[in-house]
């Protein structure tokens, strides 16, 4: 029988974070035809609903379908649509019920973990979203959207080491990958803030965008992040993940 989390997936973070904006993933906002891989990679705790991380600003927990309103307004901005993959712009109606049901379908099924961004203050609206999707039976991609008046606030970098650390503490993820548009270097930054490392830049496929697209390609190794990550587990409490009935 699966069990429900008592308490939250919690990471504190001393570090001050500074400029964020989007970043590709290859089926954000826009459901595939059937999932990546048929790999199980998270587990139980990340399966249920009532799953979330918290960090210094935000909830980062399961999407609703109350957040359709809030998905289809920021996913109909081009500048969000124009540095992802599948964003079709103009955004489609009843895209966002789509990708939530999605989202909610692989996120129970352990293949996916894709969250929302809400703040912890004030008016708990989605903001963005975040997510990792399989890869294998031990990679993972990263790939985030962030509404634009919420750019520049350090959001983004915050949510990705929430998500990066939560993958790496429940996960059997060797590495994380992720890609970005060349010209997109707001979120170049907020990779390397996470430690991940360019490998190669050159031409990926973007339907939405009409075909391939210049990209950069980024990598966060386990090893690597836990060698970063160990300073501020010293300085910090450590992640716990609970569990109750």
């Amino acid at each position: 029988m699966r069990q429900r989390p008592k308490s939250l997936l919690n990471r504190p973070v001393s570090e001050a974070y500074e400029g964020d904006a989007v970043a590709a993933s290859p089926s954000w906002f826009w459901p595939l035809n059937g999932p990546l891989t048929g790999d199980a990679m998270f587990p139980d705790l990340a399966r249920d609903d009532v799953f979330r991380l918290e960090t210094p600003r935000l909830w980062l927990r399961w999407p609703r379908i109350r957040d359709a309103a809030a998905i289809d307004k920021f996913c109909s901005r081009w500048e969000v649509a124009r540095y992802t993959a599948r964003i079709p712009h103009p955004y489609p109606a009843g895209s966002a019920e789509r990708f939530i049901y999605a989202a909610r379908e692989a996120n129970s099924a352990g293949r996916d973990l894709t969250l929302v961004m809400t703040p912890i203050r004030g008016r708990s609206d989605a903001i963005g979203s975040i997510s990792l999707e399989s890869r294998g039976v031990d990679r993972l991609a990263l790939g985030f959207v962030l509404a634009p008046e919420m750019w520049g606030k350090g959001l983004a970098t915050e949510a990705a080491e929430a998500i990066v650390g939560a993958a790496f503490a429940m996960t059997r993820t060797v590495e994380i990958l992720a890609s970005v548009r060349v010209e997109n270097e707001a979120s170049q930054a907020v990779l390397g803030k996470c430690g991940f490392v360019r490998i190669g830049t050159g031409p990926q496929g973007a339907p939405a965008r009409g075909g391939l697209v210049e990209c950069h390609s980024f990598r966060l190794v386990r090893v690597d992040w836990a060698s970063a990550a160990a300073p501020r587990r010293e300085a910090a409490s450590p992640i716990e993940l609970a569990r109750a009935p």
